[in-house]
């Protein structure tokens, strides 16, 4: 995990390419996630913010879940329910 943000290039079901930014080196450490997190094929669900520009398959995460566990990049964006 290097600076200044890890990212995690995620392919989904059709076959579209996204590029997902993790939080700094620090954030991505202090949630727990690490290079072994997420394994080639694995499902995952991003919750995060858009590239504004809707043309690129980017985006900035805020919350990575994998196999039921949440890695919080940014816990104080998450609002409860």
């Amino acid at each position: 995990m290097t600076p200044p943000h890890p990212t995690l290039r995620v392919e989904v079901a059709n076959g579209t390419l996204w590029q997902i930014d993790l939080g700094n080196p620090r954030q991505t450490a202090n949630s727990g996630f690490t290079a072994d997190s997420a394994k080639p094929g694995e499902a995952i669900t991003v919750l995060g913010n858009r590239h504004r520009d809707a043309s690129k398959m980017h985006m900035k995460a805020v919350r990575i879940t994998i196999g039921g566990t949440n890695f919080d990049m940014y816990p104080e964006r998450i609002q409860a329910k």
